[in-house]
């Protein structure tokens, strides 16, 4: 176990430097709970199609972690976030942010509240509901989506989540050129190209798609 415990804090340290992420040893053992609850629970629970925990690393922690620098705001909603990605990790490691994770599935919500229960995260709430069906009392800064839907559909379940200026922010494999093509003629797309350390032979953009202010 102990072999394990250290392979995935290496891989983990070895994405953040090449995130270039400075995070305090706090923070790190959060993120590692954070993926040994989700294998824990994986295999009595089916919350994820990622079974091992080494590839949990950079498929669901660092995956998460690089859309960081492209939130908008102070005040973040995660749709269709399944077992928390990218929101737990996300609210994790800035504390200054405030973040809510929205999911259909109650099973997945029920892990949420345990680990925002368990890491003392006050910066995080989660809620079991539809995207079409949730309308917040306040406006979000950013919408974030990880390949939840395509992004003509994204906006039509979550404009009503944002305030005037907000954005949302989608995490694609390809570029989703088509996809983008059709987005309603309001609406900008502006596009960024990543790599996630460990998956460097997959594509991943991440999307910003921006409502001009009148």
């Amino acid at each position: 176990m102990s072999n394990i415990n250290d392979n995935i804090s290496a891989k983990l340290n070895y994405g953040l430097t090449t995130l270039n992420l400075k995070l305090d040893s706090n923070k790190i053992e959060k993120l590692l709970v954070l993926i040994k609850e989700l294998e824990r629970w994986n295999k009595k629970i089916n919350l994820t199609a990622i079974r091992s925990i080494e590839d949990m690393v950079s498929g669901h922690l660092l995956d998460s972690l690089i859309v960081g620098p492209h939130l908008k705001g102070k005040s973040i909603i995660d749709v269709g976030t399944g077992a928390g990605f990218p929101g737990l990790p996300l609210a994790i490691i800035d504390p200054s942010l405030e973040f809510l994770l929205l999911d259909s599935n109650g099973k997945k919500i029920g892990f949420i509240k345990h680990i925002i229960n368990m890491l003392e995260l006050k910066n995080t709430s989660a809620i079991k509901n539809r995207a079409e069906d949730y309308v917040p009392s306040n406006g979000f800064d950013t919408v974030i989506a990880r390949a939840l839907t395509d992004l003509p559909r994204l906006i039509c379940l979550t404009e009503h989540m944002l305030h005037e200026a907000g954005s949302i922010i989608a995490l694609k494999g390809k570029k989703p050129i088509t996809e983008i093509q059709k987005i309603p003629a309001a609406w900008k797309a502006s596009v960024c190209r990543v790599s996630v350390p460990g998956l460097e032979t997959h594509e991943r953009h991440i999307i910003s798609l921006t409502k001009p202010v009148k």
